[in-house]
């Protein structure tokens, strides 16, 4: 495995990583805010948006890309807009299955958003995160290999 293949294993495993822990405290917030706190769904979910994008950020800052330079309020701001472009890839996932497609049952908005919008909003937010917000400086390689 040459060095370049090693450090976009190491930053894709930091992406992820950093994903999976944002996932859980965006979860775990609209859990908490839905049910014991009472708010209303989309205000729960908004708030709940936030703490993860800020639990993403934070792991891919201090970890995943330790090494880049600039920190601060716009490098947090392009983040948080390549998450909400994010979320809105899933969003249309759905809108085009749910309403274009005629797939309507639970299980196709499921699969939908959740599956396959998933997937592509993580390919644009990992292609965000690395391009737009941690620019190259301290990388090894490109991540197109």
């Amino acid at each position: 495995m040459s060095v370049a293949q090693r450090g976009i294993g190491q930053e894709l495993l930091g992406f992820a990583t950093a994903g999976i822990l944002a996932y859980a405290t965006d979860l775990g917030l609209f859990v908490w805010l839905r049910g014991p706190v009472g708010l209303d769904p989309l205000t729960a979910k908004a708030l709940s948006f936030v703490g993860g994008c800020s639990v993403a950020y934070a792991g891919n800052a201090l970890g995943t890309y330790r090494h880049t330079a600039v920190r601060g309020m716009r490098q947090y701001a392009v983040f948080f807009a390549v998450n909400i472009a994010g979320a809105l890839v899933q969003l249309l996932c759905i809108a085009v299955s749910h309403y274009g497609l005629g797939f309507t049952s639970q299980r196709a908005d499921t699969v939908s958003g959740a599956g396959i919008g998933m997937a592509i909003a993580t390919v644009l937010r990992f292609w965000g995160t690395r391009t737009l917000v941690f620019r190259g400086e301290g990388r090894v390689g490109s991540w197109t290999g």
